[in-house]
């Protein structure tokens, strides 16, 4: 896992980051952006958030 130094923070809102998701995952998050009316980078945020954030979908 990558981290960074306590010291460095945000200048923005967002930070890029460049990831490796097997294309399956990939499949499986554009299928479910496109019933939804999202984006891939969306679905992903919403997923990462609620896991991150402990919610769950069950």
């Amino acid at each position: 896992m990558l981290s960074k130094p306590e010291s460095s923070k945000c200048s923005d809102d967002t930070e890029q980051i460049v990831i490796n998701l097997p294309c399956r995952l990939i499949e499986r998050a554009q299928k479910y952006a496109d019933e939804h009316g999202n984006s891939v980078t969306g679905v992903i945020i919403e997923a990462l958030d609620a896991l991150l954030g402990g919610r769950t979908t069950r």
